[in-house]
């Protein structure tokens, strides 16, 4: 198959969520709090449906299945990745994410090891990322209790900054920050700490202590980041992390960029702009804008996008080809 695949996003409420998936995106959602808009998603808490061509009406996950010719993926498990876009709000509660193997183990589905990069984000808005406790022990008490100032370490945030947040890690995105997520196909989450909120019903969320405490990396260390940038003509091509998970670029497109095939597919998400995406087979020209989101399959080894237009890429990691 020589074309990509566009996917149509599923949204979730969450009681942290606000309007800004519509204001900013011009989605279509409901008049409640829509925190996560899944924009390429395989799991089954939030499968995409494919817009266009040939599979046009099936969902991602059945294609998986069904074509793994697709993605040069035979007999590989689950689709490895999940797309998101949030909108803070409000502040997220504060959580952690175990690795594969006890997420594997106690939760029957893959860890969490996850990516952002900051759409935007309101004057001093903040991210939790990290904690400063020295052993388990001090991670322990400083958590039963509820020493969260002297717990949890706090980073303001601007736009364009990109966090790598590997599984263990403690961490929760604030109130006013809207991200692009890169992460894992996995919705296990244990939280830390949901400063004693309530939802309509009157009930605080359940929080998960003893595997926060069981999954938190002690102590924190911030990850090395090698940010790299490579200019093409006016446009840009930034590769911000190559992992065993994933790896993710920003695409900045001036006039146009050309790009080939360095995975067996790849994932794509329009943050800004207008443009046109050409194969270089010729056969077929793609608008694409603000808000759209598709696959690259394995068929396309190579791609012109022509335009003023601001995306972001990712690919699976060495752990999934």
């Amino acid at each position: 198959m020589n074309e990509p695949l566009f996917l149509k996003p599923v949204f979730q409420e969450k009681i942290w969520g606000g309007q800004k998936l519509k204001t900013v995106f011009d989605y279509q959602i409901p008049s409640k709090p829509i925190g996560e808009c899944w924009a390429i998603s395989a799991h089954p808490h939030g499968t995409c449906m494919i817009e266009n061509g040939e599979y046009k009406g099936q969902k991602l996950d059945e294609l998986w299945a069904n074509h793994p010719e697709l993605f040069d993926q035979v007999g590989k498990g689950v689709f490895p990745l999940l797309t998101k876009i949030l909108d803070a709000e409000d502040d997220l509660s504060v959580q952690v994410h175990p690795d594969d193997a006890y997420g594997l183990k106690h939760e029957g589905e893959l860890g969490k090891t996850e990516c952002w990069y900051i759409i935007d984000a309101e004057p001093d808005a903040e991210i939790i990322y990290g904690h400063h406790a020295k052993s388990k022990a001090e991670l322990k008490e400083w958590i039963e209790k509820g020493e969260w100032e002297q717990l949890l370490r706090r980073i303001k945030v601007k736009k364009g900054e990109f966090y790598f947040v590997p599984s263990g890690t403690i961490h929760a995105i604030g109130k006013g920050v809207m991200i692009l997520e890169t992460q894992q196909s996995s919705d296990t989450t244990y939280r830390v700490y949901d400063y004693d909120r309530t939802d309509d019903t009157g009930q605080k969320r359940a929080l998960h202590i003893r595997q926060s405490i069981d999954v938190t990396t002690v102590p924190h260390v911030d990850p090395i980041l090698n940010i790299q940038e490579e200019r093409k003509g006016d446009s840009a091509v930034t590769c911000f992390i190559e992992s065993d998970f994933f790896n993710v670029y920003e695409w900045y497109v001036n006039g146009k960029l050309v790009l080939k095939k360095q995975a067996p597919y790849t994932l794509v998400s329009v943050l800004s702009g207008v443009g046109v995406l050409k194969l270089a087979d010729g056969k077929q020209n793609y608008a694409i804008e603000k808000g759209a989101h598709f696959i690259l399959p394995a068929g396309i080894k190579e791609w012109q996008i022509e335009g003023e237009v601001q995306l972001i890429a990712s690919e699976p990691g060495s752990k999934n080809r």
